[in-house]
């Protein structure tokens, strides 16, 4: 029995899990910034005379 063979294998196997891990953890993160990019709201143009149209006292 090669258990020096077998261990090399599943060494093998823990690293690429490992890097398949890390590329689907950036994929996730990639595609969590792209939603929040989405949903953030425009920003507002800002004048200064747009408060002073706006009644504020109802």
């Amino acid at each position: 029995m090669d258990i020096q063979g077998t261990s090399g294998v599943a060494y093998t196997l823990q690293i690429k899990s490992a890097q398949m891990s890390n590329d689907m953890q950036k994929q996730e993160g990639q595609a969590v910034l792209q939603l929040l990019e989405a949903a953030a709201p425009a920003p507002a143009p800002t004048s200064g005379s747009a408060g002073s149209i706006i009644n504020t006292y109802a």
